[in-house]
């Protein structure tokens, strides 16, 4: 699997993710085609859009071109009244073919894989730290602050240390998603396994809603 690293706006390094959950992290709004990522391989960091073809993102739309010069108000109207039209047409189709329950449920398996791409972008911050000082980081130790420092688009806050009953190291984020009770203060859990360096990922919420690799 590729592991990809994304820019944040402040100039914050996040990874890594797989390609999957840096698509969901774009359909959610969380990065957009000019953040700057990397993946090994590459020879420097570059906008997304310059990885599409490589991550399989569709083409941008195309941008509206302006109305022909030298148009009465009268046709301009009318042009307006049909583009409404067609606007109008286009999404009842698609709400016919589709449905407001299946796009609720598209909209929050996006916002659910964009939590976790962006509990995931803590990763190798926890993993150097244990390489590092032979233990588990915890909210304090430096590069780890309070829980609520670590709130971002779609988290609410981050825990760090370890798991009871398991023992093992890493993290728990609590999802911010207002007004979606489904996945609203839920919780994702990610679980380092020092032994094998590979990662483990849980949650509370419904596996319908959660990447692939958080099921279960």
């Amino acid at each position: 699997m590729d592991h990809w690293y994304y820019a944040t706006a402040d100039g914050q390094r996040r990874g890594p993710v797989s390609a999957t959950d840096l698509k969901a992290l774009l359909a959610a709004g969380g990065i957009t085609r000019q953040t700057l990522v990397w993946r090994e391989g590459l020879p420097h960091w570059c906008p997304l859009a310059a990885q599409a073809a490589a991550l399989g993102l569709p083409p941008p739309l195309p941008a509206a071109s302006a109305p022909p010069a030298g148009l009465p108000r009268a046709a301009l109207i009318a042009l307006a009244v049909v583009a409404g039209l067609v606007v109008l047409a286009v999404l009842g189709g698609v709400g016919a073919a589709f449905g407001i329950p299946a796009y609720r449920d598209h909209r929050l398996r996006a916002h659910a894989a964009a939590a976790v791409a962006e509990a995931s972008g803590h990763q190798a911050a926890v993993a150097a730290f244990v390489g590092a000082q032979g233990r588990c980081p915890e909210n304090g130790d430096p590069g780890f602050g309070a829980p609520e420092e670590h709130a971002g688009g779609h988290l609410a806050r981050v825990r760090f240390g370890r798991f009871p009953g398991t023992g093992r190291c890493g993290l728990q984020a609590v999802i911010a998603a207002p007004g979606q009770a489904p996945l609203d203060g839920m919780r994702i859990w990610l679980e380092y396994d020092e032994a094998g360096a590979a990662w483990e990922c849980s949650s509370q919420v419904d596996d319908r809603y959660l990447p692939p690799r958080c099921r279960g």
